[in-house]
């Protein structure tokens, strides 16, 4: 199997946590509410310079940084490919024991010009809860192997120009969360950090309206706008412990994936600390009560 390496946190260091350090979590009701202060990031590992020569020699050169910040302005042609894949050829998930070792997969016609069509197709499961289903991502070798340090090389793809059909690698990839991924798959192409937010939890639609890098770590750095998206999600959730916490769990989920394809982009960890900021401070408002 196609995985990544076991090296990447599976469970939380737990204590208990407030904005201020000063108060504990403990809900009028029920359990108390254990959570990590902070969700560690791992040291900084760069990209293989190997994984990149393998799917694009003549970038085995070129920093890595460089390569990412190349790719953004292609996302719409690489969106593009992958929404020409015919749906019926293209299943959103197989059971992990008939996967084939590829799938051939018709092209239909796009809108766009220049579709930049997929090379490989990951047959994601959990590596936390073992399922026999496989969610099926189309993905681009050198977007994954410029962003992905954890991921070894990818084998060889090749499309022929004017072939109406794509040979598609299917390989298997075990990691913890297959939910997790579809927000990182997409993050990976458009570096949106308001769909990353949305796919959390709820957020107000105007902060999350454009978001950029700066603002985000602004809002980490005001301690009253954390106190208004904390006080939001508290409301959304009707200062409901367990709402809450399956809230916190998509964040956990979202960082130990991030953590164990090793995907270190500073904007992308700015915004984990801040959704789990924002998801400590709405438990804390939920344990005060109605205010």
């Amino acid at each position: 199997m196609f995985q990544v390496s076991a090296g990447h946190p599976t469970s939380f260091d737990k204590h208990s946590y407030s904005h201020s350090q000063r108060r504990p979590i403990v809900p009028q009701t029920g359990p108390a509410v254990q959570l990590p202060r902070t969700l560690a990031r791992p040291h900084y590992a760069e990209v293989s310079r190997d994984a990149i020569a393998a799917v694009a020699p003549e970038l085995a050169e070129v920093p890595a940084e460089y390569i990412r910040r190349g790719l953004r302005p292609r996302a719409n042609e690489m969106l593009a490919g992958i929404a020409a894949l015919a749906p019926s050829h293209m299943p959103s998930s197989m059971p992990r024991s008939r996967l084939p070792p590829c799938l051939s997969i018709p092209i239909r016609t796009t809108s766009s010009s220049q579709p930049t069509y997929p090379t490989h197709i990951l047959a994601i499961t959990s590596s936390k809860n073992p399922s026999d289903m496989a969610t099926m991502f189309p993905v681009h070798s050198l977007v994954l192997a410029s962003h992905c340090a954890q991921l070894p090389r990818l084998p060889h793809s090749s499309h022929q120009p004017h072939s109406p059909t794509l040979q598609l690698p299917v390989l298997p990839l075990s990691i913890p969360s297959p939910a997790a991924f579809s927000v990182l798959h997409s993050y990976m192409y458009n570096h949106r950090l308001e769909s990353v937010l949305k796919a959390l939890f709820p957020m107000p639609s105007g902060f999350l309206q454009s978001l950029s890098p700066e603002a985000v770590q602004g809002a980490l750095a005001s301690g009253p706008t954390l106190h208004q998206l904390s006080s939001y999600l508290c409301s959304s959730a009707s200062g409901s412990p367990q709402a809450l916490t399956s809230h916190a769990a998509h964040v956990k989920e979202l960082w130990q994936t991030v953590v164990a394809l090793g995907i270190h982009d500073p904007e992308l960890w700015d915004t984990i600390d801040l959704a789990w900021e924002v998801i400590l401070g709405a438990f804390n408002l939920a344990a005060a009560g109605p205010m």
